[in-house]
């Protein structure tokens, strides 16, 4: 994948509002985006939390149903559907100037639709270094440069201090349970689990495959993790997964920590470090 770097440090912001300004998305696209941008619709739930934790609120006008950071975001603004199931009427009554929306989060169809009419910006995220690249642009399209390269700044400092372990502990991510699902090679979740000292047990698949109970014992990691979204995962599964693998240690997790690739990450690192002495 091609990230396209805009140097946001280096560029000077208009000082006229709502002049047009062309920047370029993390698929590549070159949008026009009005600088700077009052009615926000936010189709990803951790960009919307980004952009309430920039100071930007007031500017969204439109999120999901499943943006449910901070607790009130969804009182504060139009829900306009899932994040791959758009409500185009909602959409369009809000009138917005900007939307922002993920490669893998949303669905293509959808995001073309919108695209016609108005300017959406995607981000396209598989790794730590993505995900800041993402804030920084987000926080410069938005009107918050500043606020934003701190915040970046901050989570990158957080993760640089990760010492990794003498042994990597392999692990098996599961997000869902019919079927089997686990976070496999070229996921954020992945990235991170490598940042965090741990080896992905199904690092020989791609992306989020289905597994069986017989391929889960022949991985046979030492730890398995229940990722607590986007499958709510809970007490009542451990013993069926301990009893699939009964030497590995079953555990649920904070997915959110793991993939969520907002400002939430500021509590990943220290969260990580707590995981691994478990």
């Amino acid at each position: 994948m091609t990230v396209f770097q805009d140097d946001c440090s280096k560029m000077e912001l208009p000082l006229i509002p709502s002049i047009p300004l062309t920047v370029t998305d993390q698929m590549g696209r070159r949008v026009a985006v009005p600088f700077p941008p009052q009615r926000i619709v936010s189709l990803v739930p951790s960009q919307t939390e980004l952009l309430f934790d920039l100071g930007l609120g007031e500017k969204v006008v439109g999120l999901t149903k499943f943006c449910i950071h901070p607790a009130d975001a969804r009182t504060k603004a139009t829900v306009v559907g899932g994040t791959k199931n758009f409500d185009f009427e909602k959409i369009a009554a809000l009138k917005p100037d900007l939307i922002l929306g993920n490669k893998e989060e949303n669905y293509q169809i959808g995001i073309e639709q919108l695209a016609a009419d108005y300017p959406v910006w995607l981000s396209d995220i598989s790794t730590l270094p993505e995900s800041l690249d993402m804030i920084r642009r987000v926080g410069f399209i938005a009107g918050a440069k500043d606020k934003a390269a701190a915040l970046a700044d901050e989570i990158d400092a957080s993760f640089s201090q990760l010492a990794f372990p003498a042994a990597a502990v392999s692990v098996a991510y599961f997000i869902w349970k019919k079927p089997y699902m686990v976070a496999a090679t070229g996921t954020f979740i992945d990235d991170l689990l490598h940042r965090s000292g741990f080896t992905n047990a199904f690092a020989g698949l791609a992306r989020y495959p289905e597994v069986s109970a017989e391929q889960l014992a022949a991985a046979a990691p030492q730890r398995i993790f229940l990722s607590s979204e986007p499958y709510p995962f809970g007490e009542k599964h451990l013993a069926e997964f301990q009893q699939l693998c009964p030497s590995a240690q079953v555990e649920i997790v904070d997915g959110e920590l793991f993939s969520w690739y907002g400002s939430r990450l500021r509590e990943s690192a220290a969260y990580f470090i707590q995981l691994r002495l478990q």
